[in-house]
């Protein structure tokens, strides 16, 4: 059985982020996925802070190294950032610290809970989104309930072991979105630089390094926010 999008809280005044009764979909323009120790050197509560007040409409928490604790601790506090931004947080994994936090929702992959489990045991408006780079697991994940894909290694990445040089291209991403029905975006060596062949898919974006490695991370959510804006439909 095919299950429908879930509603989205906190929608009303959030720019990317669509929702409005039962039924809709989510919309992300721009996630950014945080690295426990940001280039920058800042704390990581501050680094995601500027993001928020730059226009990211979504945050990742994920720590693979975290112990439980401090990953539920990290995800407390960036709950009050992001509810006082009118943006999303979703943790990575990790259905029990999303959970207890009070975070908007989990992303998981292949390796992880099974997604009609965390749909079963969460409430209707949480969020779920699901890894993948195949359409028809695309289109299983939506049929149990996801609400949205993370589909990459969009250009390649070095945040994953192994896909440095695995570059699925723009035209994948359109491709798993389409098979799935499900709304998405591209991950993986996403930059202000070749964000717009994504957003010409009518995918949002999901960053890691571009934004956490970066000296001035705000500065590059906006210039990525500023490459999404030319490319609306």
């Amino acid at each position: 059985m095919r299950h429908p999008p879930r509603t989205v809280r906190r929608v009303a005044d959030t720019p990317g982020i669509v929702g409005s009764g039962a039924g809709d979909s989510v919309s992300i323009r721009l996630m950014v996925l945080t690295d426990p120790e940001p280039a920058c050197g800042k704390p990581l509560v501050d680094v995601v802070e500027e993001c928020l007040i730059a226009g990211a409409n979504a945050i990742q928490l994920r720590d693979k190294a975290a112990t439980d604790r401090l990953l539920y601790d990290q995800a407390v506090q960036l709950v009050e950032r992001t509810g006082r931004h009118g943006a999303l947080l979703i943790v990575n994994d990790r259905f029990d610290v999303a959970l207890a936090a009070g975070a908007d929702g989990v992303h998981l992959g292949p390796g992880d809970m099974p997604i009609e489990t965390v749909r079963m045991h969460a409430d209707a408006d949480f969020l779920i989104g699901y890894s993948t780079d195949d359409p028809i697991a695309g289109m299983l994940a939506a049929e149990a309930g996801a609400d949205y894909l993370g589909v990459g290694a969009v250009f390649g990445t070095t945040s994953k072991a192994g896909l440095a040089e695995e570059a699925i291209g723009v035209e994948r991403v359109a491709q798993v979105l389409h098979s799935a029905g499900l709304p998405g975006v591209g991950i993986g060596g996403i930059t202000a630089s070749n964000a717009a062949e994504v957003f010409e898919t009518g995918a949002g974006v999901a960053v890691l390094s571009a934004v956490m490695h970066a000296p001035d991370p705000g500065a590059v959510v906006r210039r990525l926010l500023a490459v999404a804006e030319a490319h609306a439909g």
